[in-house]
């Protein structure tokens, strides 16, 4: 079989497309990316990747403009329309893999005007723009968040369920600022610190790159030992080794987390689009799975009565709920579907 996977512009959709061409090359097939110059796509397959082909054409975001910009915007992903139609050609393309993000739209509208099946993943309780507008399109559209989703679950990566464990006892809780930091969860971190040391429980802190020399020079003041990253690519042996997580609500932490049986109390980023990250999370508290409190509540008083909380049952809801070899399910079905 011969696939276009498409998408990108954030992390959150690359990993994604990431966990589906390992799994497709792994089943014997070959697979090409279509993605953006803007974002972290480059960034993800530019040098280092499993596809035989990369594709980066100019294309941005569309619903955040205005005006000329907006215009601009649309002329750049006509332009990679065309582009795309002539990459799905070349390659003989069967079937296209759209992850969702600005980036997929000129291969997905390319693929759709050349009776190419299109699929979708939609990563996010609430659906993206472009997804939305595709759906009716679509041969398939998968979301872990759908009950009627012909597919269940969500793709990520085997690691973090090799190192799943259910989760018995609170002694280690690790604060998840993000490769950028969110100062929240920095602050929250900092303020209930002396608390979890004289509760003897450890405190691993990814801080951010931007916010990690005020969050260090602070534990510092306040004489807390702790390990302490402004970034780090060993996340799936860090979350094997804590208890508890605070984090955001993206969808790919959301979901490594939950793979990994690792309880969470999620404090979404305020500002994403549809407020997403708000009802990724709602979805884990309304399945008793972990917490949810918006920034700008009471967080600390909140992650404080956590602490006192029944761990275990939740890490066994997590694991129960958590579905493997979601992404090789998804190729299969594509595979099952082409003539």
């Amino acid at each position: 079989m011969k696939l276009c996977i498409t998408g990108g512009g954030t992390g959150g959709h690359l990993m994604i497309a990431e966990a589906l061409v390992e799994s497709a090359v792994a089943n014997g097939h070959e697979v090409i990316f279509i993605g953006s110059t803007k974002g972290q796509d480059q960034k993800y397959f530019a040098k280092h990747s499993a596809f035989c082909s990369v594709y980066f054409l100019q294309t941005s975001g569309v619903v955040d403009k205005k005006g000329f910009a907006k215009l601009t915007s649309l002329f750049y992903i006509l332009k990679a329309f065309f582009k795309s139609r002539k990459i799905l050609k070349k390659h003989n393309i069967q079937a296209t893999y759209s992850v969702g993000g600005f980036s997929a739209a000129p291969a997905s509208l390319a693929s759709l005007s050349r009776f190419i099946p299109l699929y979708i993943h939609e990563q996010n309780a609430v659906s993206g723009r472009l997804n939305s507008l595709l759906k009716p399109f679509a041969k398939s559209f998968i979301s872990a968040y759908d009950k009627n989703s012909t597919i269940q679950g969500y793709p990520v990566k085997d690691v973090f369920y090799k190192n799943a464990r259910v989760r018995k006892k609170l002694e280690t809780i690790i604060f998840l600022g993000g490769s950028h930091g969110a100062k929240a969860i920095n602050d929250l971190a900092l303020s209930v610190a002396k608390e979890l040391d004289k509760k003897g429980i450890k405190i691993i802190h990814q801080a951010g790159e931007s916010d990690f020399q005020r969050v260090e020079e602070a534990y510092k003041e306040l004489g807390i030992d702790v390990e302490l990253y402004a970034f780090t690519k060993e996340m799936p042996s860090l979350m094997s080794r804590a208890d508890l997580a605070v984090s955001r609500a993206g969808a790919s932490t959301l979901w490594e987390l939950t793979v990994n049986g690792l309880v969470s109390f999620f404090i979404p980023y305020p500002y994403a689009a549809g407020d997403h990250q708000y009802y990724n999370a709602k979805f884990i508290v309304d399945n008793e799975m972990g917490w949810c409190q918006r920034e700008g509540d009471d967080l600390k008083e909140k992650l404080l009565s956590i602490l006192d909380e029944d761990l275990e049952k939740r890490s066994e809801k997590l694991l129960g709920y958590a579905k493997k070899d979601v992404a090789s399910q998804m190729i299969k079905a594509v595979k099952e579907n082409i003539k």
